[in-house]
């Protein structure tokens, strides 16, 4: 199936949740927060939430600095 990550269409296989999906991408839980189809997701439902074909996702990295 296809979705759309940052304004990019990327294939997946197979229904995934938002935590497989993180992590099929190597991105770390801590520092991330993720948007589905412009509704901010909290990240104790990421685990229970799955990715549907066309979905929008929108994965923003905190990055520290000074």
């Amino acid at each position: 199936m296809k979705v759309f990550i940052n304004g990019e269409i990327k294939e997946i296989t197979g229904e995934v949740s938002l935590t497989e999906l993180l992590e099929n991408f190597s991105l770390p839980r801590e520092r991330v927060a993720v948007e589905l189809n412009k509704e901010v997701v909290r990240k104790k439902d990421w685990e229970t939430i799955r990715v549907k074909d066309a979905d929008k996702i929108e994965i923003v990295h905190f990055v520290g600095g000074g």
